[in-house]
């Protein structure tokens, strides 16, 4: 019964999913942490870390990992969780896929035309949106720890944050470079 639950909400975060898989986020999280409670919130935003880690789409790489862990925490085995992930990655790519293959002629075509570049005048603040909201999803105590109980992780939790967003904004440092520095400064500053 898992399997098709996941193949569902996974079809249609895929369906909905505008804006790539950082839009997707805060879908996948509201389905998987909040309204089916496959997974906890601590696990949701470890499996976005090692989503942004790993190789690939950061939508497909958290449905992977969330199918798994869905099948997981419902007492699934290995093989069934493995099961779990393959649904849940092909129900999130399958509407991509069909849809593509029906329009990808059709906007060749009309690209051009008043209406279509209407319709994506109005999607992209709608993207951005789903960027935002995903983000500030994310900006828990769960992430970043409590002032009141925890400060020191607060503090460095927030200290990270902001160097990773500046160093990535405006220095331009690889983020790949900045993931591998906030994992050690984690390392050194919080085990």
């Amino acid at each position: 019964m898992i399997y098709l639950q996941l193949f569902y909400t996974f079809f249609m975060i895929g369906l909905f999913g505008f804006g790539g898989g950082y839009g997707m986020l805060s879908l996948i999280q509201t389905e998987t942490v909040v309204h089916h409670h496959w997974l906890s919130s601590a696990e949701f935003t470890n499996i976005v870390a090692i989503s942004q880690m790993t190789p690939g789409p950061i939508g497909i790489n958290s449905a992977t990992y969330c199918g798994y862990t869905a099948v997981h925490n419902s007492g699934g085995t290995m093989l069934m969780s493995v099961l779990g992930s393959a649904t849940a990655t092909f129900a999130l790519v399958l509407p991509s896929l069909i849809l593509m293959l029906l329009i990808s002629r059709l906007f060749m075509k009309y690209m051009n035309t008043h209406a279509v570049q209407s319709i994506f005048g109005g999607l992209r603040p709608v993207v951005v949106g789903l960027l935002a909201a995903a983000t500030l999803l994310l900006c828990n105590a769960e992430n970043f720890g409590s002032p009141s109980v925890n400060p020191w992780q607060f503090f460095i939790s927030m200290a990270l944050f902001l160097a990773t967003f500046f160093g990535t904004m405006w220095l331009k440092i690889n983020p790949i470079r900045m993931i591998c520095y906030a994992a050690l400064a984690g390392l050194l500053l919080l085990y």
